[in-house]
């Protein structure tokens, strides 16, 4: 369980950098807040046009009697705005990520340049489009991954006590998981690691993974809190990314008595 509280430790430590980075925490707000608007239309369509979408679904119960037809279909509505929930929480990131994609990844250099021993940063050397076609096609990756155990976990709901209790418990540990993958791989794209590769570093310590990505999960559940979080979210994914690749890391001192934002000086 230590890694676990080192996995939250690294999501703190990330909240902290940006708090002390207020031009890159600025511009890490745009895209969140774009992701944001288009995903809150999305969730208000659903509750609006929900019960509809259960009623058309499931014309074998429109001959049952009150009050089963009601407690079933009302059963279903909720699972259905419950696991979209848990998938605008797992793209949500994808999609922040993608829209900005330019703002993240010079954050997430910044503190690579800032906590290295000689304030240098791991480039890709690819072009732009190249990075976005990559990330692009992760994500999507990703997006199916997590919407397979989307449909497990819908189904499991259906279970009694357990589809209550124990699934949507598991379902926060997945989120997280996929989370942690997807802020990690802007700092791990940087470094040509491949998305296969980039899934079995973060297999090999979960509890580190579910340390950092299930606070996360949860708290991205709460209104506007994913855009907020978002930018520390990348900084401390960075910091982690770090760790698992046995890269060395300084406590990140070096913009501390120089202008905010500032380029960092390099060793030597």
């Amino acid at each position: 369980m230590r890694d676990f509280g080192v996995g939250f430790n690294y999501l703190l430590q990330g909240q902290r950098w940006v708090a002390r980075h207020g031009k890159q925490y600025g511009f890490g707000l745009l895209p969140g807040l774009i992701t944001l608007v288009l995903y809150a239309a999305a969730l208000v369509a659903l509750a609006m046009y929900g019960d509809d979408f259960i009623t058309w679904s499931t014309p074998f119960a429109d001959d049952w009697t009150s009050p089963w037809q009601g407690l079933f279909r009302g059963f279903l509505t909720a699972v259905l705005f419950a696991l979209a929930l848990l998938l605008s929480v797992v793209t949500f990131t994808a999609v922040t990520l993608l829209i900005g994609q330019p703002f993240y990844e010079n954050l997430s250099e910044k503190v690579d340049r800032d906590v290295s021993p000689d304030g240098t940063a791991p480039e890709s050397g690819l072009p732009l489009w190249r990075e976005l076609l990559i990330s692009a096609r992760d994500s999507l990756r990703i997006v199916a991954r997590a919407a397979l155990w989307g449909v497990l976990l819908f189904a499991l709901g259906f279970i009694p006590f357990v589809g209550q209790t124990a699934v949507p418990l598991i379902g926060f540990f997945v989120t997280g998981f996929f989370l942690t993958e997807e802020l990690a791989g802007v700092a791990l794209q940087r470094r040509r690691v491949e998305l296969r590769d980039r899934l079995t570093l973060l297999r090999s310590r979960k509890t580190l993974i579910w340390g950092f990505g299930t606070p996360l999960a949860v708290s991205f559940l709460v209104p506007f809190v994913a855009v907020f979080l978002m930018p520390g979210a990348v900084a401390g994914a960075t910091l982690m990314a770090r760790d698992l690749l046995g890269e060395e890391t300084t406590d990140g001192d070096r913009d501390r008595n120089g202008a905010d934002d500032q380029e960092p000086a390099s060793a030597g």
